[in-house]
């Protein structure tokens, strides 16, 4: 048996050692499902200029992605955007949502909606640092 390190990857070998764990995890988890959400807001040309993706799993709405173009920023669009996909997440079921957010992304926005620190992931990916963040909805 030889183990071999790998610099550069190919992507179907990373498939499948994800597809594998997938599978053992899904054959172990009390839920068996883990579905979309997402919320938007388009411009009058149909370009997507804000919104947000998460996936409800059991109790927890895992909020992946919140973006909101430069021009809308600082007219409350993310807080709504927030509001819209939690409402969303608690009609599922959920009753927690967790996030993780970057020092230099949207920690505070994210305590003003309600959030609370649970952990700091510091130095990453060096100097900086990742913030997961809970609510209960």
């Amino acid at each position: 048996m030889d183990i071999e390190v790998l610099e550069n990857p190919a992507q179907e070998l990373i498939d499948f050692l994800d597809k594998k764990l997938d599978e053992f995890n899904w054959r172990n988890w009390e839920v068996k499902e883990r579905l979309p959400l997402a919320v938007q807001i388009r411009n009058a040309s149909g370009e997507v200029i804000a919104g947000a993706a998460a996936r409800s799993f059991g109790d927890w709405l895992l909020l992946d992605t919140l973006s909101v173009s430069e021009e809308l920023r600082g007219q409350n669009i993310g807080s709504q955007l927030l509001s819209k996909i939690e409402i969303s997440g608690k009609q599922r079921g959920c009753k927690k949502c967790l996030l993780d957010t970057l020092n230099f992304q949207a920690m505070p926005f994210y305590k003003n909606q309600g959030y609370e620190v649970k952990w700091v992931q510091e130095g990453y990916p060096k100097e900086g640092c990742k913030y997961f963040m809970v609510k209960e909805l």
